[in-house]
């Protein structure tokens, strides 16, 4: 002869702190309460969340079962909570979020251009001189025009001409884009 523990005797010895009894009921319980989830989202990642949410906070919420429903009433009432607690949260995420999407946007939009801006001094600077090119990569690199004369062997003031000369170029080269 065999016998099954009910639902409502599981809940009560898993809020008792019956580690065999929880795990017990949520083996009984888990598919359904899945498919509840699933019904109230929409989505089986939200659902997958939302089950597995409800699953952890479970042994504390089982404290407040009295018996006064079926185990599946009161779970099916725990699970619609979340669910509408979910949905608060998200919508003030959302209302919290709003306005940064255009500001992410925009951030990304400065990153490529600078990006492709760099690209294009790369390229640019190939096509120099190569005493125009280390002049220009010396200064770029934060140096001043006497450490990079320091560094090249020439006067502060040949950095400013082959930086002139630099600048002229590579305008030149811009506006050659341009036209083409």
């Amino acid at each position: 002869m065999r016998m099954t523990v009910s639902d409502e005797d599981l809940a009560q010895a898993a809020a008792n702190g019956d580690g065999q009894a929880f795990s017990s009921l949520i083996a009984r319980q888990y598919d359904r309460l899945f498919r509840l989830c699933f019904r109230l989202t929409g989505s089986k990642h939200e659902a997958e969340d939302l089950t597995q949410d409800i699953c952890a906070a479970l042994p504390a919420k089982l404290a407040s079962y009295k018996r006064q429903s079926k185990v599946t009433t009161w779970l099916y009432r725990v699970a619609v909570n979340a669910s509408h607690d979910r949905r608060r949260k998200q919508a003030t995420h959302g209302k919290a979020a709003d306005g940064w999407g255009d500001w992410e946007l925009n951030r990304q939009a400065v990153i490529e251009e600078n990006a492709e801006r760099a690209d294009w001094l790369t390229q640019a600077m190939r096509q120099l001189a190569p005493d125009l090119r280390d002049t220009l990569a010396l200064v770029l690199d934060d140096m001043t025009h006497s450490e990079a004369g320091e560094i090249l062997g020439v006067s502060e003031g040949t950095i400013s001409w082959r930086l002139s000369e630099a600048r002229k170029h590579l305008k030149s080269l811009k506006e050659k884009e341009g036209a083409a």
